[in-house]
């Protein structure tokens, strides 16, 4: 770990950075992020934060996943783009890992309504790509900011209309059975900004029994009611009707059938329907002495669930969630260098949830039923302070209450009913300092993670809420810098994260497919990010991103006694990274060259099983023209350029060794974008 301090060390003093220039400074004040609760300089941020903008996001991509856009991100890695079904797999710097399914440990907000349900599930299968306009990524525990499960933050702020009113259609298809179609208006009318997306696609897959389709509505609305006055409404639709999961395979099979599937998943029809509805209201003002956010938002979401076995393998779940919260910011104390903010959440998720048996992909039985209901209250303050014009210093402070209720009204086999109660309090503190064109930052930030409803479940198939699983709490130590030299933006952090309880998956033979867990006795991470732009000119940029880590287990002992102290956690490897090349010709010709590089992991806790790494290239070209009020930008790409074999996803302790989802080899898509202003 010394090597890596040296290294710091080294970098912070001899870049040339260290000489002040006020044109450079200005490139990181002009950068404002929001995904710590106010707008901010990023200069002035003293955490990990990475932003990523709408070129970069809609500009000839597929927009199947996240991944296609922030796969440049140092501390983030994700799996899991072409399994509909199992939703994308998101970890920070290791938060979010041992998820089977949607996303864990990591908040996620869509136009600053939550996508995270009070228990720390989320999914992305309502996020429109297609309008986004900007990406924020906070990389670390922030739960002083937003309570539970909140080992890092990604923030999707979607496009709202301008001064000048447009009509955008776009039209792609390629390989695999890829199909998109997409219809935008934006503009503005008198006081109101306006956006309306809607998007079709299907998507064929490269494995048997990998199918999707699915329908998404994003529409986003901002009445300026006066000076310092505004209201944001927002709703978005997702219905996917048909998602097919091919499920895990074994070594020999996905390297003797890659596109095979594994034979129980086809037998039960394994895969997934839903259907979401999400609205949310957002005020602001200044008129109060500080400005005042206040948020209220509802989510319906119907969701079907067929696993590869017999009892309880088809699951009905029936979901409303729905939270208010409200946000007090004063920026004008102490002359202007201290700013307060105070707030509070609360929110509440009723999911009424039912197995039935799968008999081969008909509705059987019913054998479970019953209301889980989750509460969650959270207060927290936050105080940016500024010691003369380099020194800051930021703390933040959050009480948390959550209470899990289940009622059982499945009582052939006993009433199950229960309730699980948590509480926690999570500080964080940071500083900064401005040398010149870079700020050097170190900050302590604390998060927990309670288990999930679907977490809670007891292995031995009953219903209620596990009474031995517990939360994970983690400390996390940062110290890195960012800064700006002409033609290059960089930044380095170096974190240390050690963890209690951490919630470790594993699979039993009774249930393949599903996914239960435990708490491992301590963890510890320890990690280097590095990440890079630079403009070569000629109209060639690059960027490059890495990232080593090392976490391990301290202290492991399971249920049957197995010693996994020392072990490294499964799922994430030690290294990986990101190289892209991208050209701008000046004449509406755009193209981009990139590699995503993944280490070798361990597909278990035991470690007995590595998947080796890989390296892959994908491209993409497009070219812009304008006549008149008419925009054309026809665009074509290639995934996997070399045919890499690799796996797109690996189900972490899967039994029976199935922990395999191949990727796709090389296969071309192409669309084109017009445009009417």
């Amino acid at each position: 770990m010394r090597t890596y301090f040296n290294l710091l060390l080294f970098l912070a003093v001899s870049n040339p950075t260290a000489i002040a220039e006020d044109s450079e400074e200005a490139l990181l004040d002009e950068i404002v992020v929001s995904a710590t609760r106010t707008e901010s300089s990023i200069r002035d941020v003293a955490r990990s934060i990475s932003l990523v903008l709408k070129e970069r996001i809609q500009n000839a991509t597929q927009q199947l996943g996240l991944d296609e856009v922030l796969n440049g991100i140092p501390g983030l890695y994700m799996q899991n783009r072409y399994n509909f079904a199992q939703d994308l797999r998101v970890a920070i710097r290791g938060f979010g890992l041992r998820s089977s399914f949607g996303i864990r440990g990591i908040k996620i907000f869509v136009d600053d309504i939550p996508e995270t349900l009070p228990d720390g599930q989320a999914q992305v299968d309502s996020i429109d790509l297609g309008s986004a306009e900007r990406i924020e990524v906070l990389r670390g525990p922030a739960s002083s900011l937003y309570g539970n499960a909140s080992g890092g933050v990604i923030s999707v702020v979607s496009e709202l209309g301008g001064s000048e009113s447009y009509v955008e259609a776009k039209l792609a298809g390629g390989e695999l059975g890829y199909e998109k179609y997409q219809l935008k208006v934006a503009g503005r009318l008198n006081r109101v900004d306006y956006l309306f997306n809607a998007s079709h696609q299907n998507f064929a897959g490269y494995r048997e029994h990998s199918s999707s389709s699915g329908d998404l509505i994003n529409s986003k609305v901002r009445w300026n009611i006066g000076a310092g006055d505004s209201l944001t409404i927002v709703f978005n639709h997702t219905d996917q009707p048909a998602e097919q999961d091919p499920g895990g395979i074994d070594a020999v099979q996905a390297a003797a059938e890659p596109r095979s599937a594994h034979a129980q998943n086809v037998l039960f029809n394994a895969g997934e329907a839903l259907s979401q509805q999400r609205i949310g209201l957002v005020y602001r003002t200044d008129r109060l002495g500080g400005d005042l956010l206040l948020r209220n938002y509802y989510v319906w979401r119907d969701f079907a669930n067929r696993l590869p076995f017999v009892g309880g393998g088809s699951v009905d779940l029936e979901r409303f969630f729905y939270g208010v919260g409200a946000q007090y910011s004063l920026t004008e104390l102490g002359s202007g260098r201290l700013k307060l903010i105070f707030g509070f959440d609360v929110e509440r998720q009723d999911d009424d949830r039912r197995r039935f048996d799968n008999n081969q992909g008909v509705l059987g039985s019913l054998v479970f039923d019953q209301q889980e209901q989750v509460d969650s209250n959270g207060i927290y303050v936050q105080g940016h302070y500024k010691l003369g014009s380099k020194w800051s210093v930021n703390a933040g402070l959050r009480y948390d209450e959550l209470q899990y209720m289940v009622t059982d009204r499945f009582l052939a086999d006993g009433d199950d009913s229960g309730q699980r109660d948590f509480s926690e309090v999570s500080p964080s503190v940071s500083v900064s300092y401005r040398a010149g064109s870079s700020t050097v930052f170190a900050s302590y930030s604390s998060s927990f993670e309670t288990p999930t409803t679907t977490e809670l479940a007891n292995p031995d198939g009953s219903g209620g809420f596990s009474q031995t699983i517990n939360p994970q709490t983690a400390d996390n130590y940062e110290l890195g810098f960012r800064g700006a030299k002409q033609k290059l933006s960089y930044e380095l952090t170096l974190f240390q994260i050690d963890l209690e309880d951490e919630l470790v998956p594993f699979e039993l033979a009774a249930f393949p497919g599903r996914t239960f867990y435990s708490n491992a006795g301590s963890s510890s991470r320890t990690g280097v990010e590095m990440a890079t732009s630079w403009v070569l000119g000629g109209g060639l940029s690059a960027d490059v991103s890495y990232t080593w880590s090392e976490f391990e287990f301290d202290s492991f002992v399971d249920d049957d006694g197995n010693d996994f102290s020392g072990n490294s956690l499964p799922g994430l490897p030690r290294h990986f990274g990101y190289i892209g090349l991208h050209y701008e010709s000046g004449k509406g010709v755009s193209a981009t060259l990139e590699s995503v590089y993944s280490g070798k992991l361990f597909a278990n806790t035991a470690n007995t099983v590595s998947v080796p790494a890989y390296a892959v290239a994908n491209f993409r070209v497009s070219h812009e023209f304008t006549r008149g009020n008419w925009t054309l930008r026809p665009y074509l790409g290639i995934n996997n350029l070399f045919g890499e074999h690799y796996n797109s996803n690996i189900r972490i302790n899967a039994f029976g060794g199935r922990f395999y989802e191949p990727a796709p080899v090389r296969n071309l898509y192409a669309g084109i974008v017009v445009r009417f202003d």
